[in-house]
Formats: structure tokens, sequence, C-alpha cells
């Protein structure tokens, strides 16, 4: 059984980009995973820049898993803006290109539970429109897994039809979506149902080979319904099962390590890195 191939999310170390990536290579992690912070967007950095960035990663033995944009601030299916947002996104397919990763992961809104809602068709056709640019450049776009249930993503990927429209799985996110929906809508907290509709473990066999990156995250819900994020191994994810079931569907990508929460986010990735190890 080969070994997981381990991704660290470098700013969320909160040492600087940088330091983040010398850091992933002092701890032996082949892939750094670039969130499109101030200083290493696409917008920041020109082709010179780009090629400089990877030639830097790449003396460090390092290799990008996935660059990051759109952590939840757009959502494809509000008209608000949208053609701005399909444009920018055509420059970090891009981006993930010239960076030879050609993965982009990002949060891309709520697509609706159903195809009725007039959102769906305006989620397919944006999806489509970006996709079909990503096919041309050689980039792929990971939408992140959270606000809808698996059988809901790959109804909408199926829906689309394109090679680059492909999954972030963060299982940990689908045990806080539906909490949150269940705390907004007055309701007690159902883990059953949740579990049942959501699928954070189990639905990697409904995306199957849609998924090509993976966030290492764990989290739980509080009997008072509260939502957190934990260190990787605390929480409700049954780890050596959901690394199974990603095997068992051929993934061979990256398990990129994500703590957005925390006093110590070093010794918790150290932690994380050294779980995964085991697995």
């Amino acid at each position: 059984m080969s070994a997981l191939k381990i991704a660290i999310m470098v700013h969320n170390l909160k040492m600087g980009i940088y330091d983040g990536m010398a850091f992933a290579a002092r701890m032996e992690v082949p892939g750094v995973h670039l969130a499109c912070v101030k200083g290493f967007s696409y917008r920041d950095l020109d082709a010179a820049g780009r090629k400089q960035l990877l030639r830097h990663i790449r003396e460090l033995g390092l290799e990008i898993s996935a660059i990051c944009a759109w952590g939840g601030e757009v959502d494809l299916g509000v008209p608000d803006n949208l053609r701005q947002h399909i444009d920018d996104a055509k420059e970090i397919l891009q981006y993930a290109a010239d960076l030879e990763c050609g993965i982009w992961q990002g949060h891309c809104g709520v697509i609706p539970h159903s195809r009725q809602d007039p959102k769906w068709q305006r989620f397919a056709d944006s999806f489509g429109e970006i996709c079909r640019h990503g096919e041309k450049v050689g980039a792929r776009l990971a939408v992140e897994t959270g606000p809808e249930p698996p059988e809901v993503l790959m109804d909408m990927i199926n829906d689309v039809g394109s090679s680059a429209l492909c999954v972030n799985y963060d299982p940990a996110n689908l045990i806080l979506w539906p909490a949150k929906y269940m705390q907004q809508a007055g309701q007690p907290y159902d883990r059953d149902q949740a579990f049942a509709e959501y699928q954070p473990m189990e639905g990697v066999k409904v995306l199957g080979d849609r998924i090509i990156h993976t966030h290492a995250k764990d989290a739980l819900v509080q009997p008072d319904g509260k939502r957190l994020e934990v260190p990787l191994g605390s929480g409700w994810i049954d780890w050596p099962h959901y690394v199974q079931n990603l095997r068992d569907i051929g993934y061979n990508g990256y398990f990129a390590i994500e703590r957005e929460v925390g006093q110590a986010p070093v010794g918790d990735i150290t932690r994380a890195i050294n779980y995964l190890k085991t697995l």
C-alpha cells in the first residue's frame, strides 16, 4: 500500500508563505497548497514572477498540489458581478496552468438542491463557460464539497458535461454545513439525518474519479449544535475508512492539510502530518 501524498495549506501556518514552504520541505512533505493571498495571487504575479515562484518551489523539492482562490465570497448562482466572476475564474485557471499544477480549488457558492431552482441553470452555464476555458488551457476547477450533498454536486457535474469540472473533497465540510443549515432552520442537530444526506465519508463513492484533490480536515458538532473544526483525528471523520474509500476509487492525489482555526497551527499541522503518515 503506497504512502499518502501529503500537502500543507501553507498560509494556515501563519509564518509567511516562503517560511511555510521551507517548513514543508523540512517536514519532508512533498506538496504545498497555495492560496492566492497578497503577493501570490494571479493578479500579483506576471509570467516571469510565476516562473520564479515555480522554480523556488522546485528547488525546495516541492510541488504545488493545487492553488486556492475564492474562499466563500463568490456565488455563481447570483447574477450580481457574475460576468466579472467568470472572467476572473478564467484567469485563475490560467494561473493554475502556468504554475503547472493544473488544479484550482475553490468555493463557488451554494448549488441549489433542485434542478427546478432558477439558480441551477445559472450555475450550469457559468461552470460550463469557465470549464471550457479550463479544457483549453489545461487546468481543472475542483469545487469544494460542503454546501450541497455529494449527489447534488454530481448532478451538476453531469449537467455541465466538462472534464474540467471536478471536486476537492473536504469531508469535514460535509459535517459542518448540514449542522449550519439545521441551526438556521431552528432545528436540533440530527447526526443520523445529516450523515445520511451529506455522506462525509461515503460520498467519495458518489463523486468517484471527479475527486482530484482532498482536504485533510476534521470536525464535529457539540451536543448544543455548535460546529467545530478540530485537529485531525480528533473529530468524526473515520480517517482509515475515508482513506480506504479513496483508495477503492483509485484516488492517488494529495491530502492537503487545512487548519483554519486554533491557537497552535504549527503544532496541529505537524501532528496531522505524522498522523497521515500512519494511514
